[in-house]
Protein backbone atom coordinates (compact mmCIF):
# COMPACT_ATOMS: atom_id res chain seq x y z
CA UNK A 1 0.00 0.00 0.00
CA UNK A 2 2.80 2.61 -0.84
CA UNK A 3 0.67 4.34 -3.22
CA UNK A 4 3.83 5.78 -4.77
CA UNK A 5 3.58 7.05 -8.56
CA UNK A 6 6.75 5.61 -10.15
CA UNK A 7 10.08 4.77 -8.14
CA UNK A 8 9.45 1.24 -8.02
CA UNK A 9 13.47 0.74 -7.32
CA UNK A 10 13.43 2.59 -4.27
CA UNK A 11 10.07 1.27 -3.19
CA UNK A 12 10.78 -2.00 -3.73
CA UNK A 13 14.41 -1.77 -1.75
CA UNK A 14 12.76 -0.04 0.93
CA UNK A 15 10.16 -2.63 1.30
CA UNK A 16 12.66 -5.74 0.92
CA UNK A 17 14.71 -4.36 3.96
CA UNK A 18 11.85 -3.57 5.93
CA UNK A 19 10.72 -7.27 5.63
CA UNK A 20 14.24 -8.53 6.06
CA UNK A 21 15.07 -5.95 9.01
CA UNK A 22 17.93 -4.08 7.11
CA UNK A 23 17.05 -0.98 6.25
CA UNK A 24 19.78 1.71 7.01
CA UNK A 25 19.54 4.07 10.11
CA UNK A 26 19.93 6.74 7.27
CA UNK A 27 18.79 7.39 3.99
CA UNK A 28 19.67 10.25 1.02
CA UNK A 29 16.53 10.61 -1.64
CA UNK A 30 17.55 12.66 -4.64
CA UNK A 31 15.73 14.17 -6.95
CA UNK A 32 13.96 16.94 -8.44
CA UNK A 33 10.94 19.10 -6.29
CA UNK A 34 7.61 16.93 -6.81
CA UNK A 35 9.20 13.90 -7.84
CA UNK A 36 8.01 11.89 -4.95
CA UNK A 37 10.44 11.87 -1.72
CA UNK A 38 8.18 13.37 0.78
CA UNK A 39 5.37 10.94 -0.40
CA UNK A 40 8.54 7.97 -0.22
CA UNK A 41 9.71 8.78 3.10
CA UNK A 42 6.29 9.74 4.68
CA UNK A 43 5.33 5.60 3.43
CA UNK A 44 8.54 5.00 5.05
CA UNK A 45 7.45 6.54 8.24
CA UNK A 46 4.05 4.66 8.02
CA UNK A 47 5.32 1.62 7.55
CA UNK A 48 7.82 1.61 10.63
CA UNK A 49 5.53 2.44 13.03
CA UNK A 50 2.35 0.32 11.23
CA UNK A 51 0.76 -2.26 13.42
CA UNK A 52 -0.96 -3.91 11.06
CA UNK A 53 0.53 -7.55 9.16
CA UNK A 54 1.50 -5.81 5.34
CA UNK A 55 2.86 -2.35 6.35
CA UNK A 56 1.64 0.41 5.65
CA UNK A 57 -1.89 -0.49 5.90
CA UNK A 58 -2.70 3.59 6.05
CA UNK A 59 -5.30 2.96 8.24
CA UNK A 60 -3.94 2.36 11.63
CA UNK A 61 -3.91 5.55 14.35
CA UNK A 62 0.16 5.61 13.49
CA UNK A 63 -0.89 5.84 9.92
CA UNK A 64 -3.15 8.15 9.62
CA UNK A 65 -1.32 10.54 12.51
CA UNK A 66 1.97 10.35 10.09
CA UNK A 67 -0.09 11.58 7.06
CA UNK A 68 -1.64 14.28 9.11
CA UNK A 69 1.87 15.43 10.36
CA UNK A 70 0.71 15.15 14.32
CA UNK A 71 2.56 11.40 14.67
CA UNK A 72 4.79 12.49 18.46
CA UNK A 73 7.78 10.29 17.34
CA UNK A 74 7.76 11.41 13.20
CA UNK A 75 9.33 14.87 12.66
CA UNK A 76 9.95 16.97 9.79
CA UNK A 77 12.17 20.12 9.19
CA UNK A 78 13.61 22.52 6.62
CA UNK A 79 11.03 23.49 3.56
CA UNK A 80 7.97 21.34 3.94
CA UNK A 81 7.48 23.25 7.32
CA UNK A 82 6.32 26.13 4.39
CA UNK A 83 9.29 28.43 3.35
CA UNK A 84 9.38 28.82 -0.14
CA UNK A 85 12.57 27.35 -1.86
CA UNK A 86 14.49 29.73 -3.22
CA UNK A 87 14.46 32.11 0.21
CA UNK A 88 14.56 29.28 2.51
CA UNK A 89 16.81 29.85 5.45
CA UNK A 90 19.70 27.43 6.52
CA UNK A 91 18.76 24.97 8.61
CA UNK A 92 21.13 25.57 11.90
CA UNK A 93 22.82 23.50 14.62
CA UNK A 94 20.04 24.72 16.84
CA UNK A 95 17.65 22.57 15.19
CA UNK A 96 19.87 19.72 14.73
CA UNK A 97 21.35 19.66 18.66
CA UNK A 98 17.34 19.61 19.19
CA UNK A 99 16.36 16.67 17.10
CA UNK A 100 19.65 15.26 18.19
CA UNK A 101 18.16 15.24 22.22
CA UNK A 102 15.02 13.78 20.34
CA UNK A 103 16.68 10.84 18.92
CA UNK A 104 18.35 9.99 22.02
CA UNK A 105 14.84 9.57 23.81
CA UNK A 106 12.87 5.98 23.52
CA UNK A 107 10.14 6.78 20.96
CA UNK A 108 6.81 8.46 22.34
CA UNK A 109 4.00 6.80 20.73
CA UNK A 110 4.90 4.43 18.01
CA UNK A 111 7.71 2.25 17.39
CA UNK A 112 10.37 4.16 15.79
CA UNK A 113 11.68 7.60 15.51
CA UNK A 114 12.08 9.08 12.25
CA UNK A 115 13.97 12.42 11.30
CA UNK A 116 13.10 13.65 8.22
CA UNK A 117 15.07 16.58 6.88
CA UNK A 118 13.58 18.43 3.68
CA UNK A 119 16.12 20.59 1.73
CA UNK A 120 19.47 18.69 3.38
CA UNK A 121 21.55 20.97 0.99
CA UNK A 122 20.45 24.15 3.25
CA UNK A 123 22.40 22.53 6.31
CA UNK A 124 24.63 24.97 7.59
CA UNK A 125 28.81 24.22 8.12
CA UNK A 126 27.85 23.57 11.94
CA UNK A 127 24.77 21.76 11.48
CA UNK A 128 25.97 19.39 9.09
CA UNK A 129 28.81 18.51 11.51
CA UNK A 130 26.78 18.26 14.21
CA UNK A 131 24.66 15.91 12.63
CA UNK A 132 27.30 13.99 10.81
CA UNK A 133 28.10 12.76 14.49
CA UNK A 134 24.86 11.35 15.01
CA UNK A 135 24.60 9.16 11.24
CA UNK A 136 28.11 8.23 12.50
CA UNK A 137 27.00 6.72 16.12
CA UNK A 138 23.08 6.36 15.33
CA UNK A 139 20.33 4.95 17.98
CA UNK A 140 18.39 1.52 17.85
CA UNK A 141 14.82 2.46 16.74
CA UNK A 142 16.06 5.97 15.01
CA UNK A 143 15.90 6.54 11.16
CA UNK A 144 16.99 9.90 9.29
CA UNK A 145 16.08 10.75 6.13
CA UNK A 146 17.32 13.52 3.94
CA UNK A 147 15.88 14.98 0.88
CA UNK A 148 17.55 17.43 -1.28
CA UNK A 149 17.73 18.26 -5.26
CA UNK A 150 21.51 18.15 -5.57
CA UNK A 151 23.53 16.04 -3.26
CA UNK A 152 26.67 17.71 -4.56
CA UNK A 153 25.61 20.26 -2.50
CA UNK A 154 26.30 18.21 0.68
CA UNK A 155 29.14 17.49 2.79
CA UNK A 156 30.62 14.11 0.87
CA UNK A 157 31.05 12.69 4.83
CA UNK A 158 27.07 13.31 5.38
CA UNK A 159 26.72 11.58 1.82
CA UNK A 160 28.51 8.56 2.80
CA UNK A 161 26.65 7.88 6.35
CA UNK A 162 23.85 7.58 4.55
CA UNK A 163 21.93 4.76 1.74
CA UNK A 164 21.39 7.12 -1.41
CA UNK A 165 18.34 6.25 -3.22
CA UNK A 166 18.12 8.32 -6.68
CA UNK A 167 14.31 9.59 -7.60
CA UNK A 168 14.62 10.12 -11.41
CA UNK A 169 11.78 11.96 -13.31
CA UNK A 170 9.07 9.85 -14.66
CA UNK A 171 8.93 9.29 -18.40
CA UNK A 172 5.77 11.87 -19.63
CA UNK A 173 4.31 8.27 -21.08
CA UNK A 174 4.31 6.70 -17.24
CA UNK A 175 3.21 9.81 -15.52
CA UNK A 176 0.03 9.69 -17.82
CA UNK A 177 -0.56 6.45 -18.01
CA UNK A 178 -0.51 6.44 -14.18
CA UNK A 179 -2.35 9.61 -13.56
CA UNK A 180 -5.15 7.49 -15.46
CA UNK A 181 -4.89 4.51 -13.77
CA UNK A 182 -4.61 5.92 -10.73
CA UNK A 183 -6.26 8.79 -10.31
CA UNK A 184 -8.89 8.45 -12.63
CA UNK A 185 -7.92 11.87 -15.04
CA UNK A 186 -9.36 12.04 -18.58
CA UNK A 187 -6.18 10.53 -20.93
CA UNK A 188 -5.61 14.21 -22.58
CA UNK A 189 -5.63 16.29 -19.29
CA UNK A 190 -3.26 13.06 -17.61
CA UNK A 191 -0.62 13.83 -20.71
CA UNK A 192 -1.16 17.88 -20.53
CA UNK A 193 -0.01 17.46 -16.73
CA UNK A 194 2.49 15.14 -17.06
CA UNK A 195 4.01 16.88 -19.44
CA UNK A 196 4.23 20.49 -17.71
CA UNK A 197 5.24 18.46 -14.39
CA UNK A 198 8.28 17.17 -16.56
CA UNK A 199 7.94 14.12 -15.11
CA UNK A 200 7.03 14.95 -11.51
CA UNK A 201 3.89 13.43 -10.12
CA UNK A 202 3.82 16.05 -6.82
CA UNK A 203 2.86 18.99 -9.38
CA UNK A 204 0.07 17.26 -11.74
CA UNK A 205 -1.31 15.77 -8.42
CA UNK A 206 -1.77 19.14 -7.15
CA UNK A 207 -2.54 21.00 -10.32
CA UNK A 208 -5.29 18.40 -10.75
CA UNK A 209 -6.89 19.14 -7.64
CA UNK A 210 -6.88 22.94 -8.10
CA UNK A 211 -8.17 24.23 -11.00
CA UNK A 212 -6.48 27.41 -10.70
CA UNK A 213 -2.84 26.27 -11.53
CA UNK A 214 -3.46 25.93 -14.70
CA UNK A 215 -5.36 29.18 -15.07
CA UNK A 216 -2.69 31.07 -13.73
CA UNK A 217 -0.64 29.11 -15.96
CA UNK A 218 -2.68 30.03 -18.97
CA UNK A 219 -2.50 33.40 -18.23
CA UNK A 220 1.18 33.50 -17.72
CA UNK A 221 1.75 32.01 -21.48
CA UNK A 222 -0.84 34.57 -22.80
CA UNK A 223 1.70 37.80 -21.32
CA UNK A 224 4.58 35.57 -22.84
CA UNK A 225 2.92 34.94 -26.40
CA UNK A 226 1.92 39.20 -25.71
CA UNK A 227 5.44 39.93 -25.35
CA UNK A 228 7.23 37.93 -28.00
CA UNK A 229 5.02 40.16 -30.08
CA UNK A 230 5.23 43.49 -28.31
CA UNK A 231 7.27 46.57 -28.87
CA UNK A 232 10.63 47.21 -27.29
CA UNK A 233 8.42 49.81 -24.95
CA UNK A 234 5.93 46.89 -23.92
CA UNK A 235 9.18 43.93 -23.35
CA UNK A 236 10.82 46.77 -21.08
CA UNK A 237 7.62 47.21 -19.18
CA UNK A 238 7.67 43.49 -18.62
CA UNK A 239 11.48 43.07 -17.96
CA UNK A 240 10.71 45.89 -14.96
CA UNK A 241 7.67 44.12 -13.29
CA UNK A 242 9.89 40.60 -13.65
CA UNK A 243 12.61 42.52 -11.59
CA UNK A 244 10.26 44.04 -9.29
CA UNK A 245 8.54 40.73 -8.50
CA UNK A 246 12.59 38.99 -8.31
CA UNK A 247 12.87 41.04 -5.60
CA UNK A 248 10.25 39.99 -3.65
CA UNK A 249 10.12 36.12 -4.46
CA UNK A 250 12.63 35.38 -6.92
CA UNK A 251 11.21 31.46 -6.88
CA UNK A 252 8.44 32.70 -9.44
CA UNK A 253 10.79 34.64 -11.45
CA UNK A 254 12.75 31.05 -11.83
CA UNK A 255 9.20 29.57 -12.34
CA UNK A 256 8.75 32.33 -15.75
CA UNK A 257 11.68 31.23 -16.96
CA UNK A 258 10.94 27.95 -17.18
CA UNK A 259 7.78 28.43 -18.66
CA UNK A 260 9.71 30.56 -21.47
CA UNK A 261 12.02 27.84 -21.69
CA UNK A 262 9.35 25.01 -21.92
CA UNK A 263 7.14 27.39 -24.70
CA UNK A 264 10.35 27.82 -26.44
CA UNK A 265 11.68 24.48 -26.69
CA UNK A 266 7.84 23.34 -27.73
CA UNK A 267 8.79 25.72 -30.76
CA UNK A 268 12.62 24.10 -31.91
CA UNK A 269 10.39 20.66 -31.19
CA UNK A 270 7.39 22.00 -33.87
CA UNK A 271 10.18 23.03 -36.03
CA UNK A 272 11.84 20.03 -35.86
CA UNK A 273 8.42 17.98 -36.22
CA UNK A 274 7.97 16.58 -33.59
CA UNK A 275 4.68 17.98 -32.96
CA UNK A 276 3.38 15.10 -30.69
CA UNK A 277 6.05 15.63 -28.16
CA UNK A 278 5.66 19.40 -26.73
CA UNK A 279 4.91 20.10 -23.38
CA UNK A 280 2.25 22.66 -23.94
CA UNK A 281 -0.19 20.14 -26.12
CA UNK A 282 -2.94 22.73 -25.42
CA UNK A 283 -1.07 24.96 -27.58
CA UNK A 284 -0.19 23.02 -30.40
CA UNK A 285 -2.11 24.99 -33.07
CA UNK A 286 -0.30 28.45 -31.50
CA UNK A 287 2.94 26.44 -31.20
CA UNK A 288 2.43 25.57 -34.80
CA UNK A 289 1.79 29.08 -36.31
CA UNK A 290 4.77 30.72 -34.08
CA UNK A 291 6.87 28.51 -35.22
CA UNK A 292 6.54 29.56 -38.52
CA UNK A 293 7.57 33.04 -38.16
CA UNK A 294 11.20 31.80 -37.08
CA UNK A 295 14.20 30.08 -38.40
CA UNK A 296 15.83 26.94 -36.42
CA UNK A 297 18.44 29.01 -35.38
CA UNK A 298 17.10 31.79 -34.05
CA UNK A 299 14.98 29.55 -31.61
CA UNK A 300 17.95 27.49 -30.77
CA UNK A 301 19.90 31.51 -29.63
CA UNK A 302 17.01 32.24 -28.06
CA UNK A 303 16.88 29.08 -25.69
CA UNK A 304 20.54 29.94 -24.89
CA UNK A 305 19.59 33.63 -24.23
CA UNK A 306 16.98 32.16 -21.75
CA UNK A 307 19.49 29.86 -20.31
CA UNK A 308 21.86 32.58 -19.65
CA UNK A 309 19.48 35.27 -17.83
CA UNK A 310 18.33 32.11 -15.47
CA UNK A 311 22.18 31.67 -14.62
CA UNK A 312 22.94 35.23 -14.35
CA UNK A 313 20.34 35.76 -11.94
CA UNK A 314 21.60 32.73 -9.76
CA UNK A 315 24.89 34.84 -9.97
CA UNK A 316 23.27 37.76 -8.58
CA UNK A 317 23.14 40.01 -11.35
CA UNK A 318 21.14 42.90 -11.52
CA UNK A 319 18.09 41.68 -12.08
CA UNK A 320 16.67 44.54 -14.35
CA UNK A 321 19.71 44.40 -16.71
CA UNK A 322 19.49 40.66 -17.08
CA UNK A 323 15.86 40.53 -18.09
CA UNK A 324 16.28 43.56 -19.96
CA UNK A 325 18.83 41.95 -21.88
CA UNK A 326 17.12 39.12 -22.23
CA UNK A 327 14.14 40.87 -23.65
CA UNK A 328 16.33 42.67 -26.30
CA UNK A 329 17.32 38.97 -27.48
CA UNK A 330 13.71 37.99 -28.53
CA UNK A 331 14.26 37.57 -32.26
CA UNK A 332 12.13 39.40 -34.88
CA UNK A 333 9.81 37.37 -36.61
CA UNK A 334 9.34 36.88 -40.50
CA UNK A 335 7.72 39.85 -41.83
CA UNK A 336 3.79 39.25 -42.09
CA UNK A 337 3.62 36.72 -39.32
CA UNK A 338 2.95 38.46 -36.17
Amino acid sequence: MWQVIGQARAVSLLQQGLKAGTLAHAYLLVGPPHVGKMTLDIKLAQALNCVADEKPCLKCTSCMKIKAGTHADVRVIGLAQGEDEPEAKLIGIDQIKEIQHSASLPPFEGRHKVFIIDGAELLSADAANCLLKTLEEPEAKVTFILLTTNDRLLLPTVVSRCQCLELPPLSIADEAEALVKKQGIEPERARLLAGLSHGCPGWALAAADDENTLQRRNEEVNKLVGVIKDDYEGRFDYAAQLAARFTQNRGTVYEMLELWLDYWRDLLLVKLGGDNMVTNIDRKNELVEMAGGYSLAQIKEYIESIKRAAEQLHQNVNPRLALEVLMLDIPLMKEGEE
